[in-house]
């Protein structure tokens, strides 16, 4: 077996931590909260460890820096991933609590922790937790903007976080003081934001900050706000089916619904009947000759539309189907996120 590929990386501008994970050199990894400066650097070190980018996380929506999710998917195609609850225009799979993201020999479990803002996250692997800006080590998250609120990072802290074992390691999304790594038992023994006997403590401590603002705050809000890939490229080409002229067209012989997404979100939200699952890491294989959908392309003349949690996905892959050499595609605009508001024909999952 070949050891985990494990970095923690530090952007010195915003003191932030970037995490870039995989089981061994030559698969696929993920990244969480990447910094948009720093992406020629993340895609040097993939390219040096042989590496493919499956996924990029976000933990929350930043203030302190402008986030490398959007130039990481343009550059690596890689599937953008934040919580339900950020307002962000457009990432490609939305997650909430107790989902896992999974890429080949890894997954994260995804624990929801507002409080420094209503969409932070936090996502436990194994021996350890990443924790955003939720839990630092010896502090916690500011909660005096973007929706923050104490009593509810009191309670995320307290009763998740706290509750995991004594030895879990603890990897904060930023650090001012120069520490890299803490555990669960050493922020409950030593953290003095956390030792306080309630609730209303440490609402007051947290309400009496009185913290500047980050200083890139409103450049990096407004700018994460929009990492969405867009569609209109795709549907300026004609290669836009909406939804309610796909509903009608469900069931017809020359038509295959190609479902883009994980097993977990086909599981939560459901699919559309009959579809075809061609999970998108795997897109580029499936497109080449002897590849399931260049099969289904080339060999049976039939019309493939694909789909995913939001659109962005499927534009994705008609530019790649479209590299490969395949004709007679298009892809689901908006996606099911669409297709519920469409009420289009849903089977399991979310539909039930």
């Amino acid at each position: 077996r070949k050891p985990m590929i494990f970095r923690q990386l530090f952007d010195s501008t915003s003191f932030s931590y970037t995490y870039l994970i995989a089981a061994g050199r030559g698969g696929e990894a993920l990244i969480i909260d990447p910094v948009l400066d720093k992406v020629e650097r993340y895609i040097q070190l993939l390219d040096e460890l042989d590496l493919r980018l499956v996924k990029a996380l976000d933990s929350h929506l930043h203030a302190d820096h402008i986030t490398g999710l959007g130039a990481l998917r343009d550059r690596t195609k890689c599937i953008t991933v934040m919580g339900e609850e950020s307002g962000v225009d457009v990432v490609s799979m939305r997650v909430a609590d107790g989902d896992r993201i999974a890429i080949e020999g890894i997954g994260l479990d995804v624990i929801h922790t507002p409080g420094h803002t209503a969409d932070s996250y936090c996502f436990r692997m194994d021996d350890r937790v990443f924790t955003g800006d939720t839990l630092f080590i010896r502090g916690t998250g500011r909660t005096d903007f973007g929706n923050g609120d104490p009593a509810q990072q009191y309670d995320s802290i307290f009763n998740k976080l706290l509750t995991l074992p004594g030895e879990t390691l603890v990897y904060p999304g930023h650090d001012y003081k120069g520490d890299t790594v803490s555990t669960i038992a050493e922020e409950k023994a030593f953290n003095p934001r956390l030792q306080v006997a309630s609730v209303e403590e440490y609402v007051d401590i947290m309400n009496n900050l009185d913290l500047p603002d980050p200083k890139m705050m409103d450049v990096a809000v407004p700018a994460n706000m929009k990492v969405g890939y867009s569609q209109d490229e795709i549907e300026a080409e004609g290669l836009s089916l909406r939804c309610e002229v796909a509903k009608e067209m469900i069931g017809q012989p020359d038509l295959v619904m190609v479902d883009l997404r994980d097993k977990d979100e086909r599981a939560r939200h459901g699919v559309i009947p009959g579809s075809v699952h061609a999970p998108y890491p795997s897109l580029d294989e499936n497109v080449r000759p002897g590849g399931l959908l260049h099969e289904l392309a080339t060999a049976t003349g039939k019309r493939l539309v694909f789909y995913c949690a939001y659109g962005e996905r499927s534009a994705m892959a008609v530019k790649t189907a479209q590299e490969a050499g395949l004709a007679n595609i298009c892809h689901l605009k908006g996606g099911i996120d669409e297709w519920k508001k469409a009420n289009g024909p849903l089977a399991g999952g979310g539909a039930a």
